[in-house]
């Protein structure tokens, strides 16, 4: 097991009601907030004025900042951090899923910042400090409520990158399963195809021994296996939602990340194609991870066995445990297909004529190498998602 230092300081309120107690926790923590949300859902659905009311009893003054996309925008991140700034805003508080969070995460480190923020996200610069950020998550997928990550969306040039600093791990954050009820079947999929991206980054280290974090991981996975599909069948399904949403956020607060290092080429790949093609992360994860499992599998035949076997229950033969491996891919396919994800890249529209100009944004045109399990330049890129494409 690596060395670690482990730090979570994102306060989760969890269950029903718990929106009810924004109004206070944004209190404890500053005097106007910016609302800050997507299209209008959070009004239909009447959550906007159960926030707004909290935040009216508790004394909090608030401006509004709607409109953010799934994968989110610099153009609005711009527009907020001007707004924070001119109303001297003190908290941005984000309701939403993942976009959303990430979204505010990228306002609060903008709004103390004298330079343009996307210095943040293409390296140029790190951030020193940040305006807190409070949540209320209604989408669970992302994990973005209780971690050290944004991911935005560059207009000019489709460049999709992240930034992962502790100052913008949220101050609090309110977790309430029936906010969940209403959201559509794709939405579900995507979502736990996003957590299952993130355990199986994870998963696949070259960090020895990690027997206890791997079992986290496995028994993570295995939840979001079992209440996935009972939330797809019974959209009101609290006990299940408890569990998918509570999953999602332990999935990315980097309690799985201790003692060992994980990959992360997947969603590097992914970013490209979303930037370029606007699909859900979650859909694009789940058209890449099977292929960049297969383009992996000799780096250590034995950990995809052993994922195989504890997670899909599949027999490995000692003699042939690349079999056993194969099977788990194709079981994660199966399960990935049977909730209505495509597990090809063909299947959200993308075109091959494209792929090397992924590749060379993703690796700065041969310069740049992604990942830690297996390193990936822009050659073994073209492959995986030419195999993703057609296989």
């Amino acid at each position: 097991m690596d060395n670690f230092v482990f730090r979570n300081p994102t306060k989760i309120v969890f269950g029903r009601g718990a929106e009810s107690k924004v109004g206070e926790e944004a209190r404890a923590v500053a005097s106007k907030v910016l609302l800050h949300f997507g299209g209008g859902s959070i009004k239909r659905s009447g959550l906007h004025d159960k926030v707004v009311a909290s935040l009216k009893a508790a004394g909090v003054a608030y401006v509004e900042l709607g409109g953010v996309e799934p994968n989110p925008r610099l153009g609005l991140v711009k527009e907020g951090i001007a707004l924070c700034r001119k109303e001297k805003v003190g908290l941005v508080l984000a309701v939403g899923g993942g976009s959303v969070i990430d979204s505010a995460k990228a306002i609060a480190l903008g709004v103390p910042y004298s330079g343009d923020v996307w210095d943040f996200y293409s390296g140029k610069a790190e951030p020193t400090e940040a305006l807190p950020v409070g949540t209320i998550l209604t989408i669970p997928a992302a994990g973005s409520e209780a971690s050290t990550g944004s991911v935005i969306t560059k207009e000019e040039g489709l460049y999709k990158r992240a930034c992962n600093s502790e100052l913008i791990y949220p101050h609090f954050s309110i977790l309430d399963p029936e906010l969940a009820f209403t959201l559509p079947p794709d939405q579900i999929a995507n979502g736990a195809a996003d957590i299952m991206a993130h355990l199986l980054e994870r998963y696949f280290t070259n960090s020895r021994p990690v027997e206890f974090t791997d079992r986290l991981i496995e028994a993570t996975l295995r939840t979001v296996i079992d209440a996935a599909p009972r939330v797809l069948a019974k959209r009101d399904d609290y006990d299940a939602w408890a569990e998918l949403m509570w999953a999602g956020t332990i999935a990315h607060n980097n309690l799985l990340n201790t003692g060992r290092v994980g990959d992360w080429a997947t969603h590097d790949l992914e970013h490209e194609v979303s930037a370029v093609y606007g699909v859900a992360h979650g859909a694009g994860l789940a058209a890449l991870f099977p292929s960049w499992m297969r383009f992996t599998l000799k780096q250590d035949v034995a950990r995809f066995a052993q994922i195989a076997n504890r997670v899909w229950g599949l027999e490995i033969v000692p003699r042939d445990i690349e079999r056993a491996a194969l099977r788990g891919i194709a079981a994660l396919e199966g399960f990935w297909g049977s909730i209505g994800l495509s597990v090809r890249l063909s299947g959200l529209g993308v075109k091959e004529d494209r792929i090397r100009e992924m590749a060379d944004k993703l690796t700065e045109n041969g310069k740049r190498q992604v990942g830690n399990f297996v390193k990936i330049g822009r050659d073994e890129a073209i492959k995986i998602y030419t195999m993703a494409l057609r296989d």
